[in-house]
């Protein structure tokens, strides 16, 4: 027991996104403007200034509610407190129903001690209510209740989170795995294109001198290019399981994508420019990006009649654009193959997008570089 409460007492803050967004002021004033409809037409009111001055109290802690979610509990329960305490009740405005986004960003964003020292300060203000007889022993039940609900689910909203971004690394350590077995069979073609030229040069050499220099040159070259592959292949990540025999895939084979004459969407390839200035790696990668981005296509875009596949080689880099007919909206947002994707191509030192078409359907992009350097 005392294990585990030393464990929730050391919980770290999450990672936190924005401070405050655009909605939170627009919370904050659309709040507001209900508060003072209801002091000025509800009627029946006794502390009608008092309850709209602790709303007007209240109303700027939403903005610190993830940055500093403790200091928002305490100030908004502190606030309304002292309230208690003065109008000899509880305040009356029923906009304040909003102080439950308090415990729900304190249990959402805060630290294990946050937690802890706002639950106290937050059962603090029931129980002093509750003595004091300003709540009946129903409604101190209930708002508990009320209390315990916003805590549950800014927990679960954490968790949930949390859970979310570690299935997500996974799914980069796995792509990661994949690249370092497609490099590893690009690094072992070129050392053995170095091996045979090596051969070659001293089988040559007593009767042709030159021949020896023609396979060192050629060495060199394919050694430039084995030491960028291996580069780029140590920033991958790769375990130590068994890697797959079949060897890698390449640009040529993006043309089997298409599926004439088959169930489900057509699939149309092509593919233009001189691909034969891809470096293996690259070519590798503008596969497997094609055959997610049309696996996903087939799987998910509704309505889809036509899967458009082009692959343009030119400049310094090579364009991937695969995109569908299917309705618009259709597609699921960023899942664990688009991150797989994008983490692909960020390692070769290119980018791949996503989002929907300009008239319908779903459209990925991704630029590679054509040697492949990674960052």
């Amino acid at each position: 027991m005392f294990a585990l409460l030393r464990s929730v007492w050391d919980e770290p803050r999450p990672a936190r996104g924005a401070a405050r967004l655009w909605w939170d002021w627009a919370l904050v004033v659309v709040l507001l403007l209900i508060a003072a409809l209801e002091a000025v037409l509800r009627p029946g009111l006794e502390t009608r200034a008092g309850s709209l001055a602790v709303a007007v109290a209240l109303l700027p802690l939403l903005l610190i509610r993830r940055t500093r979610p403790l200091v928002a509990v305490a100030g908004a329960f502190g606030v309304a407190a002292v309230a208690s305490l003065v109008f000899g009740g509880e305040p009356e405005l029923g906009v304040l129903v909003f102080m439950v986004l308090f415990p729900y960003s304190l249990f959402r964003w805060g630290s294990g001690r946050e937690a802890v020292i706002g639950l106290a300060v937050m059962l603090g203000k029931v129980v002093v209510s509750a003595v004091l007889g300003y709540v009946g022993a129903g409604e101190t039940v209930a708002g508990a209740a009320v209390l315990g609900a916003a805590c549950a689910a800014g927990a679960a909203v954490r968790y949930r989170g949390r859970a979310r971004a570690r299935e997500f690394e996974q799914v980069k350590l796995l792509e990661r795995e994949r690249l370092a077995r497609d490099l590893h069979d690009t690094v072992a073609h070129h050392v053995s294109a170095m091996a045979i030229r090596a051969q070659a040069g001293l089988a040559l050499a007593p009767a042709r001198p030159e021949a020896a220099v023609e396979a060192l040159a050629l060495i060199e070259s394919e050694a430039s290019r084995a030491l960028t592959e291996m580069r780029t292949m140590v920033r991958a990540l790769r375990r130590n399981d068994s890697a797959d025999m079949a060897p890698s895939p390449g640009v040529a084979d993006v043309a089997l994508l298409a599926s004439p004459g088959t169930p489900g969407p057509e699939v149309d390839v092509r593919i233009d420019g001189p691909v034969g200035d891809l470096s293996r790696s690259v070519g590798t990668a503008v596969y497997r990006l094609a055959q997610e981005a049309v696996t996903n296509a087939r799987r998910h875009a509704r309505h889809a009649t036509r899967v458009e596949v082009r692959v343009t080689v030119g400049g310094s880099s090579v364009r991937l654009r695969v995109s569908d007919d299917g309705d618009s909206g259709t597609t699921a947002g960023e899942g664990h193959g688009l991150i797989g994707m994008k983490e692909r191509a960020s390692l070769l030192g290119g980018t791949c997008e996503a989002g929907p078409g300009a008239g319908r359907g779903w459209t990925v992009t991704a630029v590679l570089p054509l040697t492949g350097a990674g960052r």
